[in-house]
């Protein structure tokens, strides 16, 4: 599903921003974020009933791109380095703010405590001496399609990208749970727990960040607490199913690459069929500057081809945020209601 911002659309749009950057200053400050879903009723109306059919419906193709803002490439500056070290040149606080404002409209935007300093925006960039790892700051390698987070029981139901940069036309990967086609007895054994993932790698203790000195005492000791958990979660990674929901419809969890072989000769004989047909089932999207993807976390595997970076400022920078539809599920793994920080 693809709609297409009109040149109406894109000066309400632009209108809203800019109010909204006078006011907030950044897409992460907790005011924008509390407000988010009231300022997104600013938004286009055919915008908004997109996503709204979107997460309603909840269409088998379990993508939506809203395409055609236009993004100033001067006025964003080049593609940081790191993550942890933006330039003072990157101006990307109204982009942010687009990405949040229409992931709003699918549910609450969160952030994990182990990943890109707890931010909820998030990049993904080539990084210098990650070219072989398995993470969206890769490149050389291919990085191997997956539910993004599907280790951890609150992960997002929905993932957003925008798309600042793409000169190289790299691919995003993408196929919907809707291609495969499972037996009866494939689909009882795939819903059973005979399965194990373990954390992705953005999450282990040697990529954290540089740490934020305006954490309080609490949150520091408690993001400790979050990385030994992630440890207890590699180390001894508890037995899941990797479908549930509806088997006509099936949701699905599972990142073949941090999963272990399955005792059960069933339960992987059903688990290698699965995956031999979604790789059968993966597509190509190049996203361009100004394209908005949102990709059901639920129906939906993505990753991303290899490329050969240039570390010169004029990489693919594509921004992310994760959403998901019940913020209160997480408490026990936030410092307060309204937090969107999962420790």
């Amino acid at each position: 599903m693809k709609i297409v911002l009109d040149t109406t659309e894109i000066a309400q749009t632009k209108a809203l921003l800019r109010e909204m950057a006078a006011r907030y200053g950044s897409a992460e400050t907790e005011e924008f974020l509390d407000e988010a879903g009231v300022n997104a009723a600013d938004l286009p109306r055919r915008v908004r009933q997109a996503l709204s059919r979107f997460r309603l419906h909840e269409p088998e193709d379990g993508i939506l791109v809203v395409s055609g803002f236009p993004i100033d490439q001067p006025k964003i500056g080049p593609t940081p380095g790191h993550w942890k070290t933006h330039h003072p040149a990157n101006d990307i606080v109204e982009e942010d703010m687009l990405l949040v404002l229409l992931g709003s409209q699918l549910g609450e935007p969160i952030g994990w405590s182990t990943q890109q300093d707890g931010r909820v925006v998030h990049d993904i960039l080539p990084i210098k001496g990650h070219e072989h790892e398995q993470l969206g700051s890769g490149s050389e390698e291919l990085l191997t399609w997956h539910v993004e987070d599907a280790f951890h029981p609150y992960r997002g139901d929905y993932l957003g990208m925008m798309c600042l940069r793409n000169p190289d036309a790299v691919p995003t990967t993408f196929a919907p749970v809707s291609k495969v086609t499972l037996t009866p007895d494939e689909l009882a054994v795939l819903a059973s727990p005979h399965f194990t993932i373990r954390p992705d790698e953005s999450h282990l203790p040697k990529n954290r960040g540089n740490g934020n000195d305006t954490h309080s005492a609490e949150e520091t000791a408690v993001r400790e607490r979050a990385y030994a958990k992630i440890e207890g979660m590699w180390n001894h990674p508890e037995k899941i199913p990797v479908i549930f929901g509806d088997p006509r419809a099936p949701y699905i969890r599972l990142d073949p690459y941090f999963m272990d072989p399955v005792e059960n000769p069933a339960a992987q004989a059903a688990l290698d069929e699965f995956t031999r047909q979604m790789d059968l089932a993966i597509e190509e999207r190049v996203l361009e500057p100004g394209d908005f993807c949102f990709i059901d976390n639920f129906q939906a595997v993505h990753g991303r081809k290899a490329f050969t970076a240039r570390f010169d400022g004029t990489d693919r920078w594509l921004r992310r945020i994760n959403v998901v539809r019940d913020l209160r599920k997480s408490r026990e793994s936030r410092l307060s209601a309204a937090s969107r920080v999962l420790y």
